[in-house]
């Protein structure tokens, strides 16, 4: 897979590891989120020892660490018997030579050895301390890397000297990747999320329609059974997770309609729903203007674009799908797929206003996002409280331009907001796929902004 971006998460290891001193890091993050490519294009400028840990009984997990470590330093495999010999092994090598030891899928190891954190414990505290050398946990098992590297009863906490959690990639970052105009690459976004693998598996010299039928809808292709991999990977038992997942993703958001979905009681339900958070797969969210630790007015999405898109046409019709994958498309998925889009675009609106305010294009706001209470609800709103500045925003993927009507909605839900003093300084902004009727600026004071596709590419642009 061809490396991109990645320039915070590779200037972290550099500076880390060209510090004089020694250094552990961990680095976790979802399954396919580019992980392995990282440490192998950081890997590359320096020695290392780079070890892909398998799925493999123990002693032989062990052989083929050794080997790893005995070829780099041209010695003779020497005879070992357990994890704790292994790494003395390692450790007299690393006095006299600065190093990277990198350790990929560390979580398999665990689950063959769970001893195994308190072997790199007295191998970090005892050998790695006190060289110049850098040794790197890496795993896409969230849980496990939380409980037994980070975790406060790890054997391991409290001496990592950083740690990088590596997320999907932004709009503004999958852009790079995305091959297509500003409003397939927001479409084919929607679809693929930010997860690097997925965003190189679409051929961007193809319609969307046709990577779609091809690399998710085809039983044969990657992505067609990739959640249920993802959620085996952290759970032995993942289906209540996907009737959860399903449910959001059809558009059960509270914990009252998710629980009526899917016949869960509130107890368990509660308990599910906090897995899928620490897991990524999900998000809570409040009002801005509330507080997210006591606020009851949450509401639950999926976390991921792709998953949302599984979760909302593949799950539900896999049968169909396996008989006529391209009739699915052209009669349930792609008459609807505008409105699965409208809630991505929403985010990449979210985004472009944070890219703006970094940049001087908006005012200044600390909080941004989206805001409800009863049937109202604005899409993006930013607040400002030292200045008493709130900023409200819709965002509108229709066929058409956007009018005075919406104007007037907007103007109109701004009341029940109950934030600031009756003084606040109002600020409006619309995003719009179609663009704006025909001298509707000239209707409004300079109060508001409008950003169409074009102005939008640009904002998210900004300091590229």
């Amino acid at each position: 897979m061809t490396f991109h971006d990645r320039e915070e998460e590779l200037s972290a290891l550099t500076t880390a590891f060209e510090t004089p001193d020694h250094e552990f890091y961990v680095v976790y993050g979802r399954r396919r989120v580019g992980k392995t490519e990282l440490l192998k294009e950081f890997c590359r400028g320096y020695p290392h020892i780079y070890f892909l840990a398998a799925q493999e009984a123990e002693e032989r997990q062990r052989e083929k660490f050794v080997e790893h470590v005995a070829d780099y330093f041209g010695d003779r495999v020497p005879r070992i018997d357990g994890w704790d010999d292994a790494f003395e092994y390692l450790g007299e090598k690393v006095v006299d030579e600065d190093v990277v030891i990198a350790i990929d899928e560390f979580p398999y190891l665990v689950a063959e050895n769970d001893s195994l954190p308190s072997y790199l414990q007295s191998f970090v505290d005892e050998q790695v301390r006190g060289t110049e050398s850098m040794l790197i946990l890496c795993g896409s098992s969230i849980s496990t890397m939380e409980s037994e590297v980070l975790g406060h009863e790890s054997p391991l906490y409290g001496r990592r000297t950083g740690q990088l959690d590596v997320q999907p990639f932004s709009f503004r970052e999958a852009r790079e990747v995305i091959q297509y105009d500003t409003e397939d690459a927001i479409r084919s976004y929607a679809v693929t999320g930010g997860t690097p693998m997925y965003l190189t598996l679409f051929d961007y010299t193809e319609t969307l329609a046709e990577n779609v039928q091809s690399k998710i809808l085809s039983p044969t292709s990657v992505l067609y059974n990739e959640p249920e991999f993802l959620l085996r990977t952290e759970l032995r038992n993942p289906a209540r997770y996907m009737s959860i997942l399903e449910s959001i993703a059809l558009g059960h958001t509270t914990p009252n309609e998710i629980s009526g979905a899917t016949g869960i009681d509130s107890g368990p339900l509660s308990k599910y729903l906090r897995k899928l958070q620490q897991l990524r797969l999900i998000d809570r969210e409040v009002p801005v203007t509330a507080s997210a630790k006591k606020s009851k007015r949450s509401k639950y999405s999926v976390a991921d674009a792709f998953l949302r898109f599984w979760f909302r046409y593949v799950e539900p019709n896999r049968s169909s799908i396996e008989e006529a994958s391209k009739i699915v498309y052209e009669n349930t998925i792609g008459p609807d797929l505008p409105n699965h889009v409208a809630a991505t675009f929403e985010d990449v609106c979210q985004e472009a206003i944070w890219n703006g305010i970094r940049h001087g294009m908006f005012d200044q706001y600390s909080e941004v996002g989206r805001w409800w209470y009863g049937e109202h609800e604005i899409d993006v709103v930013g607040l400002s409280p030292t200045d008493d500045r709130i900023l409200f925003t819709e965002c509108k993927w229709t066929a058409e331009p956007v009018g005075i009507g919406l104007v007037e909605k907007l103007r109109a839900k701004t009341k029940h907001v109950r934030w600031g003093p009756e003084s606040r300084e109002e600020r409006f902004a619309l995003f719009s796929k179609s663009g704006f009727s025909d001298g509707l600026e000239q209707e409004v004071d300079d109060s508001w902004t409008f950003v169409d596709l074009e102005d939008l590419e640009q904002m998210l642009s900004a300091g590229r």
